[in-house]
């Protein structure tokens, strides 16, 4: 799965953000510490949902008023820049990306330690687009084989935010943090139903929920009243 099969298959803006921030109220209620899934609802101007799995591999989603643009750098990839002696993006990576996200390309957390943008893929959708978009005319590499599961470019890291949501992070969950998770509660948040304690706690029955209340309510999730 490369760019363009996520770029086909993303929901609109306003589903893709919500989605985020379910991923990111999960992600606080089972690990309290540095989270796999993060929604700032105060980057810069914008809101942003982050990914980071601690090794290497990410990807941000900035929502704007003028749309929304996808980073997303995979660093095993064979399209990263770091292949290239002078850093340079794979080829049409960023072909036909709009003026109004090209600020986007000077942003610090996505640059190199010289300030040097540095992604393996990229989608953007503009304020009153129908449909996604990545830049035109990108010749991938060839597979690296059965076991290359983010495919050439990174994308794939994407797949979670696709239609079947609550079973990819039950089944995400359950792998990484080594636990069966409630699958009723998972789908409670991410249908965005209000925060209860008695949901909290079947996803952890430790938390301390006075200061997730805090926290998700930052985030911008419902939480029911006290």
């Amino acid at each position: 799965m490369n760019v363009y099969d996520i770029a086909a298959a993303l929901p609109p803006v306003d589903v893709l953000r919500e989605r985020c921030r379910s991923l990111a109220v999960l992600e606080r209620i089972i690990d309290g510490g540095e989270p796999y899934y993060a929604f700032d609802p105060a980057w810069g101007d914008d809101e942003a949902a982050q990914m980071s799995n601690g090794s290497g591999d990410e990807w941000t989603a900035v929502f704007t008023g003028d749309g929304t643009f996808i980073r997303v750098f995979a660093h095993e990839s064979s399209m990263s820049p770091y292949r290239d002696p002078d850093g340079e993006l794979w080829p049409g990576l960023l072909d036909g990306l709009p003026e109004v996200f090209r600020p986007q390309l000077d942003e610090p957390a996505f640059g190199d330690e010289i300030g040097q943008f540095v992604a393996t893929a990229v989608l953007w959708r503009r304020a009153g687009d129908d449909c996604w978009h990545a830049g035109t005319g990108i010749v991938f590499p060839p597979s690296r084989g059965p076991y290359d599961n983010v495919g050439p470019d990174g994308a794939a890291q994407l797949q979670i935010l696709l239609d079947d949501i609550v079973d990819q992070y039950v089944e995400f969950a359950g792998d990484y943090y080594e636990t069966a998770v409630d699958r009723s509660a998972v789908e409670h948040i991410v249908a965005r139903r209000p925060l209860t304690e008695a949901v909290a706690r079947a996803l952890n029955p430790d938390v301390d929920f006075a200061a997730l209340r805090e926290d998700v309510t930052a985030i911008g999730y419902p939480v029911v009243a006290r």
